[in-house]
């Protein structure tokens, strides 16, 4: 799927996914802010399965790339 597609699914719930990125089990989720965050929109973080061991996932903030918009290999995670 194309860019757009994958905006859509993000804002329908779905978590999503490029297949040419690097780590296996990476892919992106839409965050909608509660009463409790300090956030106060919707915002795009980066989900890595190899984070320590602790916290076996890595979430940090996520910006597409030019490269990331015009890429068709958006798919569902």
């Amino acid at each position: 799927m194309d860019f757009g597609e994958a905006i859509r699914q993000l804002k329908a719930g779905e978590k999503v996914c490029r297949a040419g990125w690097n780590g296996k089990g990476m892919y992106i989720e839409l965050q909608r802010p509660d009463l409790g965050s300090k956030m106060n929109v919707p915002y795009i973080y980066l989900v890595t399965p190899h984070g320590p061991s602790d916290k076996p996932l890595t979430l940090v903030p996520w910006l597409a790339s030019q490269t990331d918009m015009l890429a068709e290999d958006w798919g569902i995670a």
